[in-house]
């Protein structure tokens, strides 16, 4: 009975060996634990009869990393079973392949599913910039780092980006990534939520992303809408970039909105800045007042007489002799007076007249002038100022 019960546990020994190594193929990625750690290997124990040999240069691909820094004894790794029956290290294994397997099984899964993730960009390489991702590289096209131009692609090292896989050819270790495709999904998701919510009259606060010649683009988040250049200032400007500059964070007020058209049309000019709210209050008809000529055309000239408030004059009204065109006799930049005609609050327009400015000012010598024979002496023009001066 003895013999019989020592033959028995033999045989349950030998089917327990045998099962084990029917569980553990090459090939296969395990889970083990570091048993044991020298300076050129660790002992892994993966549950087989035999534990396992982990050389240096299958933990770490760095020849100068130090042992210590790769793995702690009791630390429970994945690793790649190279060789069951390696001579005399016996069980071999690779904790660098397992990695490499286990990483791309992670890529294959973010790119069949469309996920989106973060990397962190490390260099800079022709076309592009490189990312680590799960210990392996991945490149990043410069066309495919923004939805806006890139001019300096260092401008991205060490940076943060939520990316997408576009491309992946693991025959050739190949991964493309794309920050472009993800940041046009989420200006998708913000242009639908604003035209949802943009009203026209309403204040919103942009940022200037684009000039033109006839205005400036505000991105109002995931939309642009346009402040044409006549909604830039009360005051007239002749170029966008007088009043704003790319990059600007503006308040704007919203003119209109046609979402068929995917037009927004908006304006910088503040009803509180208004010059034409208090005209009437600061100016009367037939005032004589200064101002700057702005602009000039066929038909008269443009004077202004306070920041934003202009009137026109005809070219009528420019001179008491006939004149062909206004630039006979006028130039921008001129400092001239003139007279108020007519003042249309409402409308923002004032009528003005340069030669009954003039008339008017020739009026204030009238009472000095000889009837007989139309001259003015200085003794007329200075007598009340000089009556009370005694002379020895």
């Amino acid at each position: 009975m003895p013999y019989d019960k020592e033959v028995s546990s033999m045989n349950e020994i030998i089917d327990q060996i045998d099962s084990t190594m029917e569980n553990v193929k090459n090939g296969e990625i395990v889970k083990g634990k570091v048993i044991s750690i020298t300076d050129k290997e660790a002992m892994v124990n993966i549950g087989y009869m035999v534990d396992g040999v982990l050389p240096k240069n299958e933990i770490c691909k760095e020849e100068d990393t130090n042992m210590e820094e790769l793995l702690k004894v009791g630390d429970e790794i994945y690793v790649y079973i190279v060789n069951i029956n390696s001579g005399e290290e016996g069980l071999l294994l690779s904790k660098v392949k397992a990695d490499e397997i286990r990483a791309w099984n992670k890529i294959e899964d973010l790119f069949k599913n469309r996920e989106t993730f973060e990397v962190v960009v490390k260099e800079v390489v022709k076309g592009g910039v490189l990312a680590g991702l799960y210990d392996l590289r991945a490149f990043i096209p410069a066309s495919q780092l923004s939805v806006k131009y890139v001019n300096n692609l260092k401008d991205f090292i060490n940076r943060t980006l939520s990316v997408r896989i576009i491309e992946l050819d693991k025959s050739k270790h190949k991964i493309v990534l794309s920050r472009r495709e993800v940041e046009q999904i989420e200006l998708g998701k913000k242009a639908e939520q604003l035209w949802n919510n943009i009203h026209k009259g309403e204040e919103r606060e942009g940022i200037v992303s684009r000039l033109t010649g006839f205005g400036a683009f505000i991105d109002l988040g995931g939309v642009d809408g346009l402040v044409h250049v006549s909604q830039l200032s009360w005051k007239r400007i002749k170029n966008p970039s007088e009043v704003v500059s790319i990059g600007d964070h503006v308040k704007v007020y919203v003119l209109d909105v046609d979402k068929e058209k995917n037009r927004i049309s908006l304006s910088m000019k503040n009803q509180e800045d208004n010059p034409w709210g208090k005209v009437n209050e600061k100016y009367k008809l037939n005032d004589i007042v200064q101002g700057t000529v702005i602009k000039i055309i066929n038909i008269g000239a443009f004077v202004e007489i306070q920041s934003g408030l202009e009137g026109f004059v005809h070219i009528s009204e420019i001179s008491q002799e006939h004149i062909v065109k206004p630039s006979d006799v006028l130039s921008v930049g001129d400092v001239v007076k003139v007279k108020i005609l007519n003042i249309d609050a409402k409308a923002n327009r004032m009528s003005l007249s340069i030669k009954e400015a003039e008339d008017s000012s020739k009026g204030d010598f009238k009472e000095y002038v000889d009837n007989a024979n139309g001259e003015v002496t200085l003794g007329d023009l200075f007598k009340d100022k000089l009556k009370n001066i005694k002379f020895d």
